[in-house]
């Protein structure tokens, strides 16, 4: 068994797409039926009669991501799909083999059946396996630091923990081996990484580390001040289910008014929370409501606010940092020093895959 990256297009277009049709989806739709490719030669002399106007470089690239589609990734292979959507990465199991989808709305797509297992939040994983997870690629193969037995432990709810060889020359289990985070394997550490992904990943642990708990509240509530809103944050401890009140207006009278409740635990919200929010915008006098949950949110919840877009909004740790980004010259100078950040400009990798 190995484990693969698979990514939902570059923008994270094609995830909902993958998700609810329980497919592995890639691009390339210019590119015909891979059935008839049988070889690595056959595949590589279609994308040159495709793309005729491409480089060598780039079929060769494009090649290597497309052919363990077509045929090196296996039944029961895992597959790790980061999201762009928010902050959350799902595995699943490949159950069959090549299939080219022409009933997908947008295809057609080069695809693999999936069983999806799980969904975890980016911030459960160890620095090195969200390195792996943040290649700059559409496919590649997950390898370093024994992050498949990792990540199966991890679907089994188990802490995974390393064997280690004692004198004698047996095994036993035990702590991490020195030095076992600079270990590089080929396969993934050469793939190109996503800057941006990366940099988020490291904005979202600082934002762990200086605002535990109630101080999440803090954060959010100047953003909204950045944002243009007047905001009083609740004292910890009962709060009646509001965490912030927020207006506008130079006294916060006017509208629109929004009240917000902050979750800070790894855990996801479920439905019940996302109920008592809205439960309580008319004791509030709100217009709008904001939920801001650092560990996500389940499936139920999500649903729950698909026909209140305009009511009411849901903020994971990864639309909280894109607010932050946003909004970062107008926030005070107490939360800039927590958070010290400098925009940099960097060329985007042209050789991906698309």
């Amino acid at each position: 068994m190995t484990m693969w990256l698979i990514r939902a297009g570059k923008a994270g277009e094609r995830e909902k797409l993958a998700l609810d049709n329980k497919a592995a989806v890639i691009g390339w739709e210019e590119l015909q039926d891979l059935t008839p490719c049988k070889t690595r030669d056959a595949l590589a002399a279609l994308l040159k009669a495709t793309y005729p106007d491409q480089k060598p470089k780039t079929l060769m690239n494009w090649e290597s991501q497309i052919w363990p589609i077509r045929e090196t990734i296996k039944v029961g292979d895992l597959v790790v799909l980061p999201l762009k959507s928010r902050a959350d990465i799902v595995f699943g199991k490949i159950t069959g083999g090549y299939q080219y989808r022409t009933d997908l709305p947008g295809g057609p797509f080069h695809s693999r059946p999936m069983e999806w297992l799980k969904e975890f939040p980016r911030s459960h994983f160890d620095k090195d396996l969200l390195f792996s997870f943040g290649a700059f690629m559409t496919v590649c193969r997950i390898e370093r630091n024994n992050a498949e037995q990792r990540i199966n432990a991890m679907l089994e709810g188990k802490k995974w923990v390393p064997m280690i060889t004692t004198q004698g020359g047996g095994k036993s289990q035990g702590a991490p081996m020195p030095g076992i985070d600079s270990a590089i394997d080929q396969t993934d550490a050469t793939a190109l990484p996503d800057i941006e992904e990366q940099s988020q990943d490291l904005i979202r642990e600082r934002i762990a580390q200086r605002f535990k708990g109630h101080a999440l509240a803090t954060l959010v509530a100047a953003i909204l001040e950045a944002q243009g809103y007047r905001a009083i944050t609740s004292p910890p401890g009962a709060d009646g289910g509001v965490d912030i009140m927020a207006g506008s207006g130079p006294l916060g009278f006017d509208a629109p008014r929004l009240i917000a409740q902050v979750k800070s635990q790894d855990s996801q919200v479920d439905v019940k929370v996302v109920r008592e929010l809205t439960g309580v915008m008319g004791k509030f006098h709100a217009d709008h409501a904001l939920l801001v949950a650092w560990g996500g949110f389940n499936k139920a919840a999500r649903a729950e606010v698909a026909a209140d877009y305009f009511k009411l909004r849901l903020w994971d740790a990864g639309n909280l940092v894109k607010a932050l980004q946003d909004y970062y010259e107008r926030l005070p100078e107490g939360i800039r020093a927590e958070i010290p950040l400098k925009r940099v400009w960097t060329l985007v990798p042209d050789e991906d895959a698309t």
